[in-house]
């Protein structure tokens, strides 16, 4: 019987709701991989297809006084190609949806819409169609569809001993973020990256095609989203500080507001950089390098960076 759940939103947070919904919701034959990843598979007569969406919402994933129409068609494209990246996968096509107040400027939609064409067009990928309606605020839903040449990388696959490796810049967002909080435009190198993305669109393949175990994109924050893959995997993992390139604008961040720069990386999401997990004897492609190491499953799910757990590791939650 699915589980029941009581008091509100906010008291059982979004990963018990996540999981009293999917309880609910039975799969078809065609279903290879049904929720719980970042992205679902299906195995249809034509070939398999591998399918994911996500939703951005005015003042809660993006500011107008802070981006751009374009800067937010950009982003929410890049939401979901991350998805199917992180799968091994490149997307072929999107479906979006635009709600929105009556009297936003149509510029604003057209601008935006130029924005997610521009995304799309980074990985080949093409806008087959949406729709639209009325909204007190402006929310942006996008579903995208592709395939897995190289076959398809989930989050349960990694071992001990395995490689943990980073592909993308990580952290940034999350230092725009702050810059951006506290009334400030620079450095506009953090700024930029909170409001544009640059998901590593190629590392995704590439580490399927050599064999990677393991795969997440980091969206709420890499210690929580390695947390996911070490439950998944039902293994340990230990991340060692002395292994991530923590960036001049970073540090500049980190120095103007009293914060180790090092905790934009290990917290921060939203640059959309991959984790994955590879043999020891692996050799990693271009844009991946090391930064821990899996360990045994006698405290699975666990993360710790140089051995101990940090002091936050919480990341984003919905709800909270």
């Amino acid at each position: 019987m699915p589980q029941q759940l009581t008091g509100t939103l906010r008291d059982v947070g979004e990963f018990q709701l996540v999981a009293a919904l999917t309880e609910r919701f039975g799969q078809a034959d065609v279903v290879r991989l049904g929720p719980g990843d970042d992205a679902a598979v299906l195995d249809l007569p034509g070939g398999q297809v591998v399918c994911s969406l996500d939703m951005l919402v005015q003042n809660r994933h993006f500011r107008l006084d802070w981006s751009t129409a374009s800067d937010i068609g950009h982003k929410a494209a890049a939401a979901n190609l991350s998805d199917l990246n992180a799968m091994g996968g490149r997307a072929t096509a999107l479906l979006v949806g635009l709600a929105a107040p009556p009297d936003l400027d149509c510029s604003w939609a057209l601008e935006f819409a130029d924005g997610l064409a521009a995304e799309a067009a980074e990985v080949g990928a093409s806008i087959v169609g949406g729709d639209v309606t009325r909204a007190e605020a402006i929310t942006i839903s996008v579903a995208v569809l592709g395939a897995c040449e190289h076959g398809v990388v989930r989050r349960s696959g990694a071992r001990a001993g395995d490689v943990v490796a980073l592909a993308g810049r990580q952290g940034w967002a999350d230092a725009g973020f702050a810059v951006l909080g506290r009334g400030f435009r620079s450095p506009r190198a953090v700024v930029d990256a909170h409001r544009r993305p640059a998901p590593p669109y190629e590392a995704g393949p590439s580490a399927a095609e050599v064999g990677a175990t393991a795969m997440i994109d980091v969206s709420d924050g890499l210690l929580q989203d390695v947390g996911h893959l070490a439950s998944a995997s039902q293994v340990a993992i230990e991340l060692r500080s002395s292994q991530f390139e923590v960036a001049e604008p970073l540090q500049a961040v980190g120095a103007a507001l009293g914060v180790d720069p090092l905790r934009f990386a290990l917290t921060g999401g939203d640059d959309y950089s991959l984790v994955a997990t590879f043999r020891p004897d692996a050799e990693l492609p271009a844009q991946w390098r090391e930064i821990g190491v899996v360990r045994h499953a006698g405290d699975a799910g666990s993360v710790t960076v140089d051995g101990a757990t940090y002091d936050d590791a919480s990341g984003h939650q919905h709800f909270r």
